[in-house]
């Protein structure tokens, strides 16, 4: 029986994977993306929920916007960070499913 391997077809889709792979493949990072979740956060809700240096959280931040995982939104002096692409989304549900046992539409 011959296996497939036609899981991702394109490689502009691999590559896709493997950048948004790639930006949430950091422990801190994913950890920012589960507190911003499907909502939207600045800043100072990403620190007091991530629990480290303010000046650590940006430069992760930074990370995450240039790589287009995360999408800001100016308002006054605050920056809002949301979550860019519904499927990144999927792949952070997924990976709770898989490794905390927790089932995909449950809340936080």
């Amino acid at each position: 029986m011959e296996a497939s391997f036609n899981l991702i077809e394109k490689q502009e889709h691999i590559e896709l994977a493997a950048r948004a792979l790639k930006a949430i493949a950091h422990p801190l990072r994913l950890k920012i993306l589960c507190v911003v979740g499907d909502q939207e956060a600045c800043v100072q809700e990403i620190v007091d929920a991530v629990g480290t240096s303010q000046s650590n959280i940006s430069q992760h931040l930074a990370i995450l916007r240039e790589k287009g995982v995360l999408l800001t939104r100016k308002d006054a002096n605050r920056v809002y960070y949301r979550v860019g692409d519904a499927r990144t989304l999927q792949l952070i549900g997924m990976m709770r499913e898989v490794f905390c046992g927790v089932p995909q539409g449950s809340g936080h």
